[in-house]
């Protein structure tokens, strides 16, 4: 089985390592992430004005060109799948801003493609029992804490993918991964996204609070769905430390590379050494790895 993959920029650069170990781990269980064979950049935020249809030219030429091969398109990272299903909602929704934004990519594209998240296609299409049954190399004895962030579940309206309030999906992942996952009260509070380039104090206190609440609830590690995530968590972590009598620091990692690790694939190819943080310590020191 076949499944069309958008992979945007983030992917085919810094975060190589979430996109192979996803990959891979679609072969392992059944299916395969065929990737779009032309695509440009969503756009990487969706506009916070509503009659800033430009911004939405971007993200619409991608859903546009992926509905010419298919009825559906899934991707990975959750500012990829915010900005293509918010826009795709009001490509669907709103008739007067469909027609200018068509106009502008001139096409006729109608809001029909159905965007999902890969973490959808494990729960929905292969379902996480089979996830499950393929592991290799169980996740014992690993505490690990999802971070959903913000894009991932917000506007409840337009994204569906979980609970907005109590999300589980990653949880009941990681369970099936054979991890003890850890639900932190600030796992889905923002990380402080796009600020990074603007006011990194504010930042390093959002991210902060994100990590040493994941740390006092006994996380040892903590999983994420998004590159601007797992690059403000990981780059706060040594103002954390310094200011936090007894923060030694917290590996981040993308799901797919305990979802990797777990399915068997090698160690040295999910990215791990591409991290600041190098979870493989902490792994070796539980006996997953050797």
């Amino acid at each position: 089985m076949k499944i069309p993959y958008y992979p945007g920029c983030t992917l085919n650069t810094v975060a190589k390592g979430f996109e192979t170990s996803a990959k891979e781990a679609a072969l392992s269980i059944g299916f395969e992430l065929a990737e779009m064979p032309a695509w440009n950049c969503c756009g990487a935020t969706f506009p916070l004005t509503p009659d800033n249809l430009i911004a939405l030219s971007a993200p619409a030429k991608v859903l546009s060109s992926a509905r010419k091969t298919g009825e559906s398109l899934t991707t990975l990272c959750s500012v990829c799948y915010n900005v293509l299903k918010r826009t795709n909602s009001v490509m669907k929704n709103d008739r007067e801003k469909r027609a200018v934004i068509n106009g502008f990519i001139e096409t006729d594209y109608d809001g029909s493609l159905n965007v999902t998240h890969f973490l959808e296609i494990l729960r929905d299409n292969i379902g996480f029992d089979k996830v499950k049954a393929a592991v290799k190399q169980p996740l014992t004895g690993l505490k690990a804490a999802a971070y959903y962030g913000c894009m991932l579940l917000r506007p409840f309206e337009d994204m569906g993918i979980d609970d907005a309030e109590d999300p589980v999906v990653m949880e009941n992942l990681l369970a099936a991964l054979g991890a003890e996952a850890i639900k932190s009260p600030n796992r889905i509070e923002c990380c402080g996204a796009h600020l990074a380039m603007t006011n990194e104090d504010i930042v390093v206190k959002l991210s902060g609070t994100i990590m040493t609440s994941a740390v006092r609830n006994g996380a040892e590690l903590i999983v994420t769905t998004c590159p601007l995530c797992q690059y403000n968590l990981e780059k706060s972590q040594s103002r954390v430390a310094s200011d936090t009598p007894g923060y030694a620091g917290i590996p981040i990692v993308y799901f797919t590379q305990m979802l990797g690790l777990a399915l068997g694939q090698d160690v040295d190819t999910l990215g791990f050494d591409k991290n600041i943080w190098d979870a493989r310590p902490l792994l070796r020191k539980k006996g997953i790895i050797k």
